[in-house]
């Protein structure tokens, strides 16, 4: 077999040649930031796409989270949200002076458990920021009757989730803001990347204010706020990405499905199983490295890096187990084991048949 390593992702790029003529057009119109005509035209697209009223373009997902928190004016006040995910959800609540307060997982579909969002709710409560991880969909119907119910803002950290549909539509239009990461190692991606899904022209309006320093007009500005602007040339690779976009789920679909083929009675090896969507991303192939298998998850991490394979342990460590969070830790058991016993698998759609086999004859101990 092949020694070319496998990394966890790579991204998915259109031909050199097909991306010139954007350029060119950049260059012609000599706009190259600050809302220009490809940025306007992917707002468009992506409206269109994911059957979604109105987007906002971000530089990065990040800022788009940060930015939706003070969008819907939480100034002061807890925001219960997971301690299973990347840095940017818990970092986007402390940026806006706000206390995150981390609750347990589901451990089958490793979101946010609806019951432990309700148990952890106080009067100083004032939104739900929970993650699609590996863009398996959350209890959206549970957390929206939780936020309703207690009157809180409910923001989808939907990094993982683009192009997801639930329950008939976009998975993106539960909640009153959901917020994507069009990072290089996403679904989809335009270098770097980000937006924000919103219900109303009036926050659309706010929205695209705060991502450009709070400016209304030339001689105002009412609000203290980040540069979150999308570039003409991140937009231009976004437009191209959209033409592709279907055959790259297609892709990541067969894949999942040949993975799950070839783990199917490997013991101590499971699955994190997708919850029925009406269309899936298959954003990540999470296995579970139960305490049966032969070896820990850390070492088969180690085995696969030996074979030149580079598999990721995501999310590892939980939130409340880093330094910066140790003041906000509480009692997550499930969230704790998940993160001690995932291990996500490389997936994206250039990954061969025979690459796949490679990872997996690792798992089995064919390999030497």
């Amino acid at each position: 077999m092949s020694q070319e390593s496998i990394y966890v992702t790579q991204p998915v790029l259109p031909e050199l040649e097909e991306f010139i003529p954007y350029l060119e057009q950049i260059w012609n119109n000599k706009i190259l930031t600050n809302c220009g005509p490809l940025h306007q035209q992917l707002e468009k697209e992506l409206c269109e796409y994911l059957g979604v009223d109105y987007i906002s373009l971000f530089n990065n997902g990040t800022i788009a989270l940060v930015t939706a928190l003070q969008a819907l004016g939480l100034e002061q006040g807890e925001v219960i949200t997971t301690p299973y995910t990347f840095v940017a959800t818990a970092h986007s609540i402390v940026w806006n002076k706000l206390t995150p307060v981390f609750v347990d997982i589901d451990p089958q579909t490793s979101n946010i458990d609806p019951v432990k969002v309700e148990q952890a709710i106080t009067d100083k409560t004032v939104a739900i920021l929970p993650v699609h991880c590996y863009g398996i969909p959350c209890d959206v119907e549970a957390l929206q009757n939780i936020a309703t119910k207690h009157n809180l803002k409910l923001i989808y950290d939907a990094a993982h989730a683009f192009g997801v549909k639930h329950y008939g539509e976009s998975l993106l239009n539960y909640g009153d803001l959901s917020v994507m990461s069009f990072h290089a190692t996403k679904v989809f991606n335009t270098f770097e990347g980000g937006a924000i899904v919103c219900h109303s022209a009036e926050m659309k309006q706010r929205i695209d204010r705060l991502k450009n320093f709070g400016i209304v007009n030339e001689s105002t500005i009412d609000d203290i706020s980040l540069n979150g602007k999308l570039s003409e040339v991140h937009a231009a690779l976004g437009l191209l990405q959209l033409k592709s976009i279907d055959h790259t789920l297609l892709m990541r679909k067969e894949i999942d499905a040949y993975y799950r083929k070839l783990l199917d009675s490997v013991e101590g090896i499971s699955c994190i199983q997708r919850t029925a969507t009406d269309v899936d991303n298959y954003s990540y192939f999470p296995i579970v490295v139960s305490d049966s298998f032969r070896l820990s998850r850390d070492e088969l991490f180690e085995e696969f890096k030996k074979q030149h394979i580079f598999a990721r342990k995501y999310f590892y460590p939980i939130m409340t187990d880093l330094t910066v969070y140790h003041s906000y830790r509480t009692e997550t058991p499930q969230a704790k084991f998940l993160s001690e016993h995932v291990l996500c698998l490389p997936m994206y759609p250039m990954l061969s048949k025979q690459d796949i086999q490679k990872i997996v004859s690792v798992i089995k101990q064919e390999v030497v």
